[in-house]
């Protein structure tokens, strides 16, 4: 040691301040690792709990198959991918027939509806009553042995491509029209012919919208390969060639899935897997539907009547009367109806379509015969039959008696089984894809 230099002096104060200082700085790494931790941990417990965990929470219960969380919010982005497909279009309709303003007022209409069924509350409850009848039907098809293969899916896949490998099929044949029946002298009595009555029910033809895929529609891949032409030396007056398109190749139509689905996971999140398991449970209800309806008959009993409907019994029965004692049913009709939409000639019409106490008497009624005063859900009611008879039904009629029994039939099987509905899918409904801005504002 050098001359003058004297030895650090390490002092027990000094030795104290040092440990002080080691034990901080371990608490210091100690608590930051379990900071560290515990982020990773609570990162975790929430990948866990999105991917894992939520996707297999039940939103409801068929007896003992469970809908999942995942099964639900699936099955409503897909709905809402087809409910922004059908804004698109309307979106295009207005643009088309945007200077007529009744044609405008309708379809602005139809695109608040769209957006009325895109929330969420909506949106969640006709998907949570689509999956628990869809249980339904899995039940009814396993006690049926009705399975639907891959290979069908596999074509309602093709075909909403609009590939069609065997050729492209014909169009169904136009049904041919039921005539209406000849008027009796009874009801030619009642209706004589200046009267406007319908003797044969007539269906309002619901619109049916072509849904153009907006989003990377799936539309065939044209590829034209462009040849040598050879100029000949004399010019023929030949007429030009017209076009010819160039057939949908299955690699093609690949092509064309592939690129879709791509843009469709971008979008709202769905995959092919997905379509195909939608498209499975509509070919499945479909054959469930088929089957439910094959013994419904395409004739049916029906009474054709015209009516009176007023607010309280004491206008009824006033009217009753003058009816009793000869005044003309359409004449009084007429009167009451003055300023109002109401219909006096309800058509032909078969059980399910009045008021069950309507019903029950104005099936027994005789031709020509006045009810007295019914109150209904509706009102006060006088019924006049014009004619009774088994009646063929039209296609639409023929339809819409079977979506009834159906709907029906899925109503028993809702009182039958043990349905349960858990309110957590309130909280589950997705909210994406979503219309785009430019298109919502409009």
């Amino acid at each position: 040691m050098a001359k003058g230099q004297k030895g650090q002096i390490v002092t027990k104060k000094h030795l104290a301040r040092q440990e002080r200082e080691r034990r901080q700085n371990r608490y210091i790494v100690i608590t930051s690792i379990a900071v560290i931790i515990i982020v990773v941990g609570l990162i975790s417990y929430g990948v866990v709990q999105q991917y894992i965990i939520q996707p297999r929470q039940p939103v409801a219960k068929v007896a003992n198959d469970v809908i999942t969380t995942k099964q639900f919010q699936t099955f409503a982005r897909y709905e809402r991918l087809q409910l922004i497909q059908q804004y698109q279009q309307y979106q295009q309709f207005a643009q088309l027939f945007g200077s007529d303003q009744a044609s405008l007022g309708y379809i602005q209409q139809y695109m608040a509806q769209i957006n009325y069924q895109l929330e969420a509350t909506n949106l969640g409850q006709n998907t949570l009553d689509f999956l628990i009848a869809d249980r339904l039907i899995q039940n009814e098809a396993v006690s049926r042995d009705i399975k639907v293969s891959d290979e069908e899916i596999d074509k309602a896949l093709q075909d909403y491509f609009g590939y069609y490998p065997d050729g492209t099929p014909t169009t169904a044949p136009t049904s041919i029209p039921v005539p209406s029946s000849t008027l009796n002298p009874t009801q030619i009595s009642l209706v004589p012919p200046t009267s406007t009555a319908v003797p044969s029910a007539t269906m309002t033809p619901t619109p049916v919208v072509t849904i153009t895929q907006e989003i990377a529609s799936p539309t065939p891949t044209s590829v034209i390969t462009p040849t040598n032409l050879i100029t000949p030396t004399t010019p023929a007056p030949t007429s030009t060639p017209l076009p010819t398109s160039t057939p949908y190749t299955l690699s093609a139509y690949k092509s064309d899935v592939k690129t879709y689905m791509s843009d469709i996971n971008a979008f709202a999140s769905l995959n092919e897997a997905d379509f195909r398991w939608v498209f499975g449970m509509q070919l499945l209800r479909q054959k469930v539907f088929d089957a439910i309806t094959a013994d419904m008959s395409r004739e049916q009993d029906q009474v054709w009547a015209r009516h009176i409907l007023v607010n309280d019994q004491a206008q009824a029965q006033t009217i009753y009367d003058r009816l009793i004692n000869g005044e003309d049913f359409e004449t009084i009709a007429t009167e009451v109806y003055s300023g109002t939409t109401n219909t006096v000639d309800l058509g032909w019409f078969g059980v399910g379509t009045l008021d069950i106490d309507a019903e029950k008497i104005v099936f027994n009624m005789q031709i020509g015969q006045k009810s007295e005063p019914i109150q209904t859900t509706t009102g006060w009611e006088i019924y006049q039959v014009l004619g009774h008879e088994v009646r063929t039904l039209t296609d639409s009629q023929f339809d819409q008696l079977k979506q009834t029994e159906f709907q029906k039939w899925l109503d028993e099987q809702k009182t039958a089984v043990d349905v349960q509905t858990f309110e957590i899918w309130k909280t589950r409904v997705p909210v994406s894809p979503t219309i785009p801005p430019t298109q919502a504002s409009q």
